[in-house]
């Protein structure tokens, strides 16, 4: 970052912004090195101001939710991080679909514990993520059966181009996670978004939920770690096959692959993202020397490699 932007940054937001800021606590791996800069966005005008401002003065930024989808690399980031943490939900239903409408910041968690406790149905999935909705909206985030195109009615952005705007779900063209954004990488920011819901009981909702938690803690590892690593191939398993290539515990440093599953990193603690980082090229590499199959990487990379 160019010091005639820090210099206008820190006299902006004053004691808003952080520098220095440790990564590997805002990501659900525990991973990453320093951001030069970071401030925390508390709603979703707050996040739309903080963006509008960047873009005019044409300083480089990213935005992080949850972190649970993101590897960022220990020398860190060098353009402005927006921690966001707008988290304002509400429930309407007084139109003839319930909604759940939500700030971005939300974790996808907090969505489903709210659902289930007014018995409504359609997140008992997303119980078990990690993430945040933005992300989970941006990536088309799944499992059990579930996934965000399945509940997304409608979104609110804003754009560099065209400032605030709502997006019906069709615009956003989903496919297995990926979405019109995380293909084009379009200058959006997601502010909130409306999920529809449908009514229960708070006790069907919470046994379903219940269900999923014994199937994660069964299938997938516990404590710090980062997966899915790799999206599905067609009709396969990128687990099956990592675990077939023989991968399963393989570790450098501190990062393991999952003797759980083997579509998981574990960090035993201090991991380097390097060697995370090398663990997947190991699996890329192995998967398609032995299956003629190019693993394609669900997460992604950040900062400064």
């Amino acid at each position: 970052m160019k010091l005639t932007e820090l210099d206008y940054l820190r006299e902006t937001y004053g004691s808003r912004l952080q520098e220095k800021t440790p990564l590997a606590k805002y990501t659900s791996a525990r991973i990453g090195g320093p951001a030069d800069v970071s401030i925390i966005s508390r709603s979703s005008a707050d996040l739309a101001a903080i963006a509008t401002n960047l873009w005019d003065k044409g300083i480089k930024f990213m935005i992080i939710g949850g972190g649970s989808n993101l590897l960022i690399s220990d020398k860190g980031m060098r353009e402005l991080l927006i921690i966001n943490r707008a988290r304002e939900s509400h429930i309407d239903d007084s139109g003839e679909q319930v909604r759940l409408i939500a700030e971005s910041g939300t974790t996808m968690n907090d969505l489903a514990q709210k659902a289930s406790r007014t018995g409504l149905s359609g997140l008992e999935w997303a119980a078990t993520i990690p993430g945040s909705l933005g992300g989970a909206i941006y990536g088309n985030a799944g499992a059990f059966g579930g996934e965000m195109a399945g509940n997304l009615i409608s979104l609110d952005i804003i754009s560099q181009s065209s400032r605030y705007e709502t997006w019906q779900v069709e615009k956003m063209e989903y496919g297995y996670r990926s979405s019109i954004l995380k293909k084009e990488h379009k200058p959006v920011v997601i502010l909130s978004a409306s999920l529809g819901l449908v009514k229960s009981s708070p006790e069907v909702v919470k046994q379903k939920m219940e269900s999923n938690f014994a199937r994660r803690r069964s299938s997938q590892p516990p404590g710090a770690s980062m997966g899915s690593i790799f999206k599905n191939p067609p009709g396969d398993f990128a687990g099956r096959l990592i675990e077939n290539s023989g991968l399963k515990g393989k570790r450098i440093g501190n990062a393991e692959i999952s003797p759980i599953h083997a579509n998981f990193i574990v960090n035993h603690g201090q991991t380097l993202a390097r060697d995370v980082l090398e663990l997947i090229k190991i699996i890329q590499f192995e998967v398609e020397r032995k299956f003629g199959i190019a693993l394609e990487l669900e997460i992604e990379l950040a900062g400064e490699w």
